[in-house]
């Protein structure tokens, strides 16, 4: 198994996380404000890892810290658009369009980095949109309100995210784990400036609410964007951003069985239709056919 493969399987853990964090959200929303919410995943998950790394930590340079500060105003973006998109659109809408990172990621990357798309990319970014459609999409045509929009800029900077991502832990001054550690301590930072400057800062009420936050701060949030940061020295954005295409998939799997939601035929097609690209991007295609014609041709 190579290092970009086992790093793509750390990715999907990340993603069976974030589909999870969908309902805790839900449930943390009822006693906490959005910017609050953030604030407190961001900055548990910091202080956790803090905690437990802090030899490691210690030793962090400026250069870390810059681009650390950098991704955290991507991540603000992102959860500005992702949490108020939601309450201004349609649930389908705002699947839909928070998940077109995929499409923007392999576009941005060619146009930033100068990355030449595979041709296999090509196709499973296809047959990720269209997954994410059926998956996603009712009888209801998008017709682009201000959920709408937010839901896009959420997609454009997480995309904006892993290009920086991708960018800083090639530099040999980055550390991937610092930069994974650091990015939560600046994204809670803006996330409680906004809270104290634009709501009411109210903490969670019940332990089941507290609950429901610790294990967003903790997995949701402190371990996947430190895997994330780390994995990401093995493996290319774009590939990124086809893995986290599949967050809708496990998004559906929690929510049939903690909240007994039962998906349409269409959906079923278009989760089958996302595992596909997953496992067509990652498969070397003519490798594994030539392999198999090797194979015959010895028998």
């Amino acid at each position: 198994m190579t290092k970009q493969v086992k790093a793509d399987i750390m990715l999907l853990l990340v993603t069976l996380f974030w589909g999870i964090s969908y309902w805790l959200i839900d449930l943390s929303l009822a006693d906490v404000n959005p910017f609050m919410l953030n604030a407190l995943r961001f900055l548990i998950a910091f202080y956790a890892a803090g905690i437990v790394a802090f030899p490691k930590l210690k030793t962090v340079n400026k250069v870390t810290l810059k681009y650390s500060a950098v991704i955290g105003v991507a991540l603000l973006f992102v959860y500005i658009g992702a949490t108020f998109g939601v309450r201004y659109t349609s649930l389908s809408n705002a699947g839909f369009l928070c998940a077109l990172t995929v499409v923007i990621t392999p576009i941005l990357a060619f146009t930033v980095l100068k990355q030449k798309p595979e041709k296999k990319l090509a196709v499973a970014v296809l047959m990720s949109l269209t997954g994410i459609a059926l998956l996603t999409l009712k009888e209801n045509t998008i017709q682009l309100a201000l959920g709408d929009i937010l839901c896009i800029m959420a997609a454009f900077a997480y995309a904006v995210d892993l290009i920086i991502t991708e960018a800083a832990v090639k530099k040999e001054e980055v550390n991937a784990f610092q930069l994974g550690v650091f990015q939560l301590g600046f994204t809670g930072i803006y996330n409680l400036v906004l809270s104290l400057l634009i709501e009411t800062p109210t903490l969670p009420q019940s332990p089941k609410i507290w609950s429901a936050v610790l294990f967003l701060s903790i997995f949701c949030t402190g371990a996947a964007f430190i895997i994330q940061a780390v994995a990401q020295q093995y493996t290319s954005a774009s590939h990124v951003g086809v893995i986290f295409s599949l967050e809708p998939v496990f998004a559906g799997f929690v929510a049939f069985f903690l909240a007994g939601e039962i998906l349409t035929v269409q959906a079923y097609i278009g989760a089958v239709i996302l595992v596909s690209s997953l496992f067509i991007m990652e498969l070397d295609l003519s490798k594994l056919l030539n392999r198999l014609i090797r194979n015959q041709d010895g028998n």
